[in-house]
């Protein structure tokens, strides 16, 4: 096949997947403003996809990561990034579906070392010592996510006991603008940066297998300095955009309404918590997921009130697939690169 129409595949894939990510990772940046009724679903919608563009545009830390950090170099090729992408693309598509929010960082950090070790034939193919982080940010993100909604909750109503609750509502219900817009930001500039990793290393092996060398090298300068690949993060930015826009409605509904009952006092915090880890996260080039911040942080607003305000039933389902996409899209993306092995 020529490569020109490889390069094309994974392009569009990696497009697919930022779509997918909008449809849920990015939902979560919503939910919780749409839940506490702060901002209306269309507002919201808007405010996170132009926020969630603004951030995928900005660095190039976890892009850089997810691109080349996860495998080694001789176990990136295009059949390698295709079969992790559609692990992901299938995986997310039906928890969507089901109106589970999952994480889309984990579900590719899981397809492509299922895809690398079917390629490389072993373990080895994947650098372990890379994901460490990522691994572990599997219980941190949603511990920092919990426990910072519960202490955030609970220091402002401390600090509001003594004002009428027709007030807080108002103040903090034109506050969560500024929070749904930072969480959607933060969401970009972490979540929102994956497709521009993985476009970035097929345009690597597209050069490379075409005998420009130095371009290959060039690739990610290119994309930094915004010369002639700024159309990376263009149309990265505005698959996730365009995802977040059309909605996951299930997940929002899921996530808004169906945990705990929200006001807007909980949503701020909220919001706040989640994208002050996920932000945190982006700095230091580390995927997290901002499923497990945000779900466990509206975990969390709820379990102020009492532990029965929280719908643990339902909670459960949640925590069940994200332990699931792990094993899940790890064996998806094996099985999908050794069909492509066998084929090509």
């Amino acid at each position: 096949m020529p490569e020109l129409v490889l390069l094309g595949v994974v392009i569009a894939a990696a497009i697919g997947f930022g779509i997918v990510n909008g449809f849920n990772d990015a939902a979560n940046s919503v939910a919780a403003s749409i839940g506490s009724r702060a901002i209306s679903p269309w507002n919201a919608i808007i405010l996170a996809a132009c926020f969630t563009f603004a951030g995928a545009a900005t660095g190039l830390e976890v892009a850089k990561t997810v691109g080349k950090g996860i495998l080694l170099p001789e176990a990136v090729l295009y059949e390698t990034l295709f079969a992790g992408l559609a692990a992901v693309i299938i995986w997310v598509s039906l928890a969507t579906r089901r109106g589970l929010p999952v994480s889309s960082t984990h579900s590719i950090v899981a397809g492509l070392a299922g895809a690398g070790i079917a390629m490389a034939g072993g373990v080895e193919a994947v650098q372990w010592r890379v994901m460490q982080p990522v691994l572990a940010s599997v219980v941190t993100a949603p511990a920092l996510g919990f426990v910072g909604g519960f202490a955030l909750v609970l220091a402002l109503l401390w600090a509001t006991r003594r004002k009428a609750p027709a007030r807080i509502r108002i103040v903090f219900s034109r506050l969560q603008w500024l929070t749904s817009a930072f969480l959607a930001y933060s969401l970009g500039k972490n979540n929102g940066q994956m497709p521009i990793g993985l476009i970035a290393m097929a345009l690597v092996i597209f050069y490379e297998h075409t005998g420009q060398s130095a371009q290959a090298a060039a690739v990610w300068d290119e994309i930094a300095l915004g010369r002639g690949l700024w159309w990376v993060i263009i149309v990265s930015s505005l698959a996730i955009s365009a995802g977040t826009a059309i909605g996951g409605w299930q997940v929002i509904r899921t996530v808004g309404f169906r945990i705990t009952a929200l006001q807007p006092i909980h949503g701020f915090a909220t919001d706040f918590a989640a994208a002050t880890v996920i932000e945190m996260a982006s700095r230091l080039g580390i995927p997290v997921s901002s499923t497990h911040c945000v779900s466990a942080g509206v975990m969390g607003v709820g379990a102020t009130r009492r532990l029965s305000a929280v719908r643990w039933g339902v909670t459960r389902n949640i925590v069940l697939a994200w332990i699931l996409t792990f094993p899940v899209c790890g064996a998806l993306g094996w099985a999908i690169a050794s069909a492509l092995k066998v084929i090509f």
